[in-house]
């Protein structure tokens, strides 16, 4: 009897559940429109009218064959919308249906994750089936309270022995890696991809060629390294919103992993892609460009982004996070690369002219620097790191002296002992792309050149 009642009582409160649900849909006020059409298309740019949605929404164009094109809503003036196409924009014709899915782009996270590599949409690239990831997590990602971000303290070894000794990286830092195309970019971040220590690598590709994402899986990641790690791959030929999409999805996955307790190292290639994408929606949809063709906007979205890595709370885990800089024209104040510098912990500046001379890595002792390092390293080891760099630019600012035998030894003692020590400095610095240096190695190399 007791069981008879239970269902009728649950079938009366399904009966009140449906009445109250069709009540509150009588009453609640008119919704916003969310079906317009097409009226205009200016590059990859579409402007519709008709249909409101919100910046960032997702908007599905209808095609005279059936198929729909997705598109994310970029600006709005007046009643029309501004929106950037995600998918092929082939076949869209004037007046086609503009539908408001009111929704915003997010992606799949979860463990299932790892040894997978991903579109931009978040959809798998590798044919090993369906995701099967049970959350979901938006593209801009959670905001951390300044004050309660966990400190860089410990240091973090990423293989490389001139990084480790003289630009050494703490557990949480952002770093750039700054550098003209041909100087041994991809090779530096391959190494630290391989050597760092992380319970996690998410590997950001942007913009780049198409075909290095096969390269950096099978050379550079291998099947040790992808077993731990999730690629993100949006190359040159996606559209402008998927490369943005891209650079996001991959901090976000970052982020998921970061809030589990675990320490992840993110690697983004390149954050100037990234600039470059959103410099092409700014310009489309009228915004005027303010330094070198690039528009405010862009300097306010590298920050957005960059400031989603580093430490989580306390007791919880850590981003790690190297983004590449693409220096064009090897000028080192390029727009994108002066934000950059100013946003980030640190910078790895490449030289060509040392990449030209067979050292490698190419990195520029006097134009690098690590703002952590003196909170994560002892007196003595900042104290030989300082003195290496002083005999090292000491050499260099009199090379064309010493070159040509217009400089007579005796001048100048410092120059003197830096003649001296110039090839075990250089020798120090290069490093085989095959051979791994212990952070613990590195410094004792550092301590046996005695420059105290």
């Amino acid at each position: 009897m007791s069981q008879a009642k239970a269902v009728i009582q649950s079938t009366r409160c399904k009966i009140w559940s449906d009445r109250l649900a069709e009540f509150c849909d009588r009453v609640k006020p008119p919704h916003f429109c969310v079906t317009g059409k097409l009226t205009r298309m200016v590059g990859l740019t579409l402007e519709a009218v008709g249909c409101q949605a919100p910046v960032g929404g997702r908007c599905l164009v209808s095609t005279p064959d059936g198929l729909d094109v997705e598109a994310e809503v970029v600006g709005f003036s007046g009643e029309i919308i501004y929106l950037m196409p995600t998918g092929d924009i082939r076949g869209l014709m004037p007046n086609a249906k503009v539908m408001s899915t009111g929704q915003f782009y997010d992606v799949p996270v979860g463990l299932s994750l790892l040894g997978r590599v991903l579109g931009a949409r978040g959809q798998p690239l590798d044919d090993l089936g369906p995701l099967d990831a049970t959350h979901r997590a938006p593209l801009l990602g959670r905001l951390i309270n300044p004050l309660k971000r966990a400190p860089i303290r410990e240091m973090l070894d990423v293989g490389v022995r001139a990084v480790n000794a003289l630009f050494s990286v703490g557990r949480g830092q952002r770093m750039g890696l700054f550098a003209g195309s041909g100087v041994g970019k991809s090779v530096l971040l391959g190494m630290m991809t391989r050597y760092t220590t992380a319970d996690v690598i998410v590997v950001g590709l942007i913009g780049e060629r198409g075909r290095e994402v096969k390269e950096f899986i099978d050379n550079i990641l291998g099947e040790e390294g992808m077993a731990r790690a999730v690629v993100v791959a949006s190359p040159a030929d996606d559209s402008p919103a998927l490369r943005l999409h891209g650079a996001s999805i991959a901090t976000s996955i970052a982020e998921y992993f970061r809030d589990q307790g675990l320490n992840v190292l993110l690697l983004m290639d390149s954050l100037t892609r990234y600039a470059q994408a959103q410099r092409e929606i700014a310009l489309a949809i009228g915004e005027p460009p303010a330094t070198k063709g690039y528009p405010p906007s862009v300097f306010a979205k590298i920050p957005k982004l960059v400031e989603r890595a580093g430490n989580a709370e306390q007791g919880r885990g850590s981003i790690t996070a190297f983004y590449t800089v693409l220096v064009e024209g090897d000028d080192s104040n390029d727009p994108i690369a002066d934000a950059a510098r100013a946003i980030l912990d640190g910078h790895i500046v490449l030289s060509r002219e040392l990449a030209e001379s067979g050292h490698y890595p190419s990195i520029d002792v006097e134009a690098s620097i690590s703002r952590v390092m003196t909170e994560i390293t002892s007196d003595k080891h900042q104290l030989i790191a300082r003195r290496f760099k002083q005999w090292y630019s000491a050499y260099n600012k009199n090379r064309d002296l010493i070159n040509v035998g217009a400089y007579q030894a005796g001048t100048d003692s410092q120059i003197d002992e830096a003649i001296k020590m110039i090839p075990t400095l250089n020798h120090f610095l290069q490093q085989g792309m095959n051979q791994q240096v212990s952070l613990q190695q590195s410094v004792q190399d550092l301590l046996a050149l005695k420059l105290s």
